[in-house]
């Protein structure tokens, strides 16, 4: 498996025949040195700075130890910042342990080897590129980003305002994890701030602002094992509830009255709704940001009086009902209060609460590293939520930690940024299996890190502008949920319409329109009324919309038998449900750049249409038999162009598919 060949004063490392490590006088396998960085967190956005102090190349090595599939290298510069690395063979997979010798290392840099031919996907959540190949990813977890793009005039007002523009790479879900087309996939475990360097020709360079406890390796025979391998090592989402294909998760607020007059027009024109998801449960808050919630986690009795009533009343006639929740505690609110005379909120190193700025106001954080505090939480939600009958509901945030706060477990909140994420989904899902409820109770989170797959129920894209920026808009939910799909979260969705209104950005019609096609074709078929809901466009403002809205419905509860069987295979194979084509078509290389068009399953080819005021599309099929939705014209491998008005967005099913006659009924729908 592991196989060690010295030569020229360097060596080359394989692993199962493949070289894994080139390592040479002049581009060594390992750099070491030391740095400070200095984190500046505005709004959940980062300016992060590195002031390095020293970086060798440990060009020299001894091997310490030896034998098959297990290889123990020192690696040093005339005996200075040495460190130990063990290579060993561990459940199919080449683990490579480090060590620092030395102790007073705090920055690595390691060189995998590179073909020059190969494509790089995952990094985590990635919005603006798929094939990440000629770039350098950070890896941070923080706000996306208003705009996304440094060109983009919305991202320098967001700038401006209020430093939170972002940038291509800024993601509320990074993770050390890439995969090749070359058949393997690396992993880093660690969690501190990282940078993956894909530029050069012949090397790719992991630089981690730590020692890290190890990288792993696997290589297998096609990308559908090799996926199925980084599954099983990082966890899988579980298979969603039943009711949860059975319509759209209407999302609506502004209290009882208010949310059953949508559901009953929303009804009576024929939509099917298999929840509602109502944000506002728990009260809201007007602000210069939009309309916001009050984030004291229990029922509002002013907006949704008697709700345990309502839930058990439209539960009856097979509506969920969805809520939302964050690790943040409104300072206004009766949890805080409590939680506050706890001890449970992450504080200065002065000693004082952190009460963090999240748009125009400050909240607290809960201590996600103190046990009582963890266990508090999970009271919260089985008390609060489960118990009054809540089916599910967005749990958000988890990119805000400031890196210079004081942890209860004593360790550096710098290290533990990029877990707090994890740690809030696996409080979600943990409060979910205690009150018996996995299986019909379902969460979604936004943020996320290495492990988030393991206890998570689906992920959402986040706060997408309401626009059609390739960056920051409705096209970049496709290439997000692709590469999420390639680093372990096959279940993932977006708002309908998109969230962000700013700057004059508002959701139009065909927007809308536009989003409500790409939902109908994923997982979950959820809307969002967006920050500021009376600048937008929204699935009731005419009747035509309503009517494109309705029948998209239809077509998504058509798909449930063919969407339960790709959510099944997700959670035994660890094949995502939105899936990168080159996943089943390896040989074909034009599909290894295209981000913007997707499997769903195994058998439709879905390519939304992204661009406004677009009639027609233009969409790749790789090598089988096709047949187009809506006229059943048959097409083989190449590019074509079908006509893409409003409502028939391009979409292919394979002819051999044993949901063909599922398929065939969809446009008379």
């Amino acid at each position: 498996m592991i196989c060690l060949q010295i030569k020229d004063q360097g060596f080359t490392l394989k692993y199962n025949g493949v070289d894994v490590i080139v390592h040479t006088l002049e581009s060594p396998f390992l750099y070491a040195g030391y740095g400070k960085a200095d984190f500046s967190m505005y709004h959940g956005n980062f300016d992060i700075q590195e002031n390095l102090q020293e970086k060798l190349a440990l060009s020299d090595y001894t091997v310490l130890e030896e034998s098959t599939d297990d290889y123990k290298i020192s690696f040093s510069k005339k005996g200075l910042n040495a460190l130990t690395v063990h290579f060993k063979e561990a459940n199919g997979r080449l683990e490579a342990a480090f060590e620092d010798e030395s102790g007073d290392i705090n920055r690595v840099w390691i060189r995998i080897h590179a073909d020059k031919e190969e494509y790089i996907y995952g990094c985590g959540e990635q919005f603006s590129e798929l094939d990440l190949r000629g770039k350098k990813v950070p890896l941070w977890v923080a706000e996306q980003g208003v705009g996304r793009n440094k060109k983009d005039y919305v991202s320098f007002q967001a700038d401006a305002a209020d430093k939170a523009g972002g940038d291509w790479y800024t993601t509320y879900c990074p993770q050390p994890t890439f995969v090749s087309t070359q058949r393997y996939f690396c992993h880093v475990e660690d969690s501190h701030y990282m940078e993956f360097d894909f530029r050069a020709e012949d090397y790719h360079e992991l630089s981690v602002w730590a020692v890290p406890e190890k990288i792993v390796i696997s290589q297998k025979e096609n990308a559908v094992a090799v996926l199925k391998d980084l599954t099983h090592y990082l966890g899988r989402q579980p298979a969603l509830p039943d009711w949860t294909y059975d319509g759209v998760w209407l999302g609506v607020q502004g209290g009882t009255e208010t949310v059953l007059q949508k559901l009953q027009n929303a009804q009576e024109h024929g939509l099917k709704v298999a929840a509602l998801w109502v944000q506002d449960w728990e009260g809201k808050r007007i602000t210069a940001f939009g309309r916001q919630l009050m984030w004291d986690w229990k029922y509002s009795k002013e907006m949704y009086p008697g709700l345990p009533e309502t839930i058990k009343a439209l539960s009856e006639k097979g509506i969920r009902f969805l809520g939302y929740i964050n690790p943040f505690l409104a300072l206004e609110g009766e949890l805080y209060q409590e939680a506050s005379q706890r001890g449970y909120i992450v504080r200065h190193r002065t000693g004082e609460e952190y009460h963090i700025v999240i748009t125009t106001f400050p909240a607290a954080m809960l201590d996600l590293t103190n046990p009582d505090a963890v266990e508090w939480m999970k009271d919260v939600i089985k008390e609060n939520m489960i118990g009054i009958g809540l089916a599910g509901w967005m749990a958000d945030y988890g990119e805000y930690l400031p890196t210079d706060a004081l942890l209860y477990s004593g360790e550096s909140a710098e290290a533990f940024h990029n877990r707090l994420p994890v740690v809030w989904a696996q409080i979600n899902r943990e409060a979910v299996e205690e009150a018996d409820k996995l299986g019909e109770v379902v969460f979604f989170t936004r943020s996320g890190y290495t492990g988030t797959s393991r206890y998570t129920t689906g992920m959402w894209a986040g706060d997408q502008l309401v626009n059609w920026s390739l960056d920051d808009g409705l096209a970049s939910v496709i290439p997000a949920a692709l590469s999420l799909g390639m680093c372990g979260s096959g279940i993932s969705h977006s708002d309908t319409g998109g969230f962000t209104t700013l700057f004059g950005v508002k959701r139009t019609k065909e927007l809308f329109m536009r989003w409500a096609e790409l939902s109908a074709f994923t997982p979950i078929m959820r809307t969002h009324e967006g920050n500021r809901p009376n600048d937008n466009w929204q699935f009731d403002s005419d009747q035509e919309t309503l009517l494109h809205f309705v029948r998209m419905s239809r077509i998504y509860t058509h798909l449930k038998p063919y969407l339960k069987k790709a959510v099944q295979e997700n959670a035994e194979k660890g094949l995502p449900v939105m899936r990168h084509p080159y996943i089943h078509y390896e040989n074909d290389e034009m599909l290894h750049t295209l981000k913007y068009q997707y499997l769903l399953g195994r058998d439709l080819m879905v390519a939304p249409v992204y661009q406004e005021a677009q009639d027609s599309q233009k969409v790749y099929l790789p090598d089988d038999q096709w047949i187009h939705l809506w006229s059943g014209q048959a097409y083989g491998k190449g590019w074509c162009e079908v006509s893409a008005p409003l409502g028939y967005i391009p979409v292919f099913y394979r002819q051999q598919s044993q949901h063909g006659d599922l398929f065939k009924q969809i446009p008379q729908l």
